[in-house]
């Protein structure tokens, strides 16, 4: 196994590490910042998930440049991503920092573009992820981590960022989502034959 993968599998490894520290009560003090209260424990399970959403550009850039591309590192990666994401934004719904609907909304962004993917390989097509689709990962994770940090340091501002990342997570899934289709119909028509 190639230090690509090894550093995916790693991602995988910390998604059950985050969601300890989230969820499980972990009485290490905690921080009042403004109307919002922060627990050491969510503080580090930020710092985790961060840590594993960066290795999520590294892998690939790893593989990339290192010639290192496999067809487990395929597999892996968007499992990676998608476990990532998935367990944390259950985690968010858990704690009451996210509406259940909106979760709902992003997991089946998620479920329905891999879907997407398997009929593309079906029919021999690869389709890359398209520059929405980074963005979109990109306000995904700022916004989760702002859930994450319960609007830390904002609300000493009471500055609502966390609702603002979330208004803009929403809409960007379902865009991203949306234009994955739009861009690969031919696709989706083909299957109908």
């Amino acid at each position: 196994m190639n230090l690509a993968n090894k550093i995916t599998l790693a991602r995988i490894f910390l998604v059950p590490v985050v969601m300890i520290f989230l969820l499980v009560q972990i009485d290490a003090g905690s921080i009042q910042l403004g109307k919002s209260m922060l627990s050491i424990s969510e503080f580090v399970a930020t710092l985790i998930f961060i840590l594993a959403a960066v290795t999520d550009g590294l892998d690939g850039y790893i593989a990339r440049r290192k010639k290192m591309v496999t067809n487990l590192g395929k597999f892996l990666d968007p499992l990676a991503d998608k476990l990532l994401i998935t367990a944390t934004l259950i985690s968010l719904v858990e704690m009451q920092r996210l509406e259940a609907w909106i979760a709902i909304v992003i997991i089946s962004r998620e479920f329905a573009v891999t879907g997407l993917r398997l009929i593309a390989v079906a029919e021999g097509y690869v389709i890359a992820a398209s520059p929405l689709g980074k963005l979109k990962t990109i306000i995904q994770i700022v916004a989760i981590v702002s859930l994450m940090l319960n609007n830390v340091p904002f609300s000493i501002f009471f500055f609502p960022f966390s609702d603002i990342a979330t208004i803009l997570m929403v809409l960007i899934t379902i865009i991203s989502g949306l234009d994955y289709f739009y861009k690969n119909r031919k696709i989706v028509s083909l299957t109908k034959s």
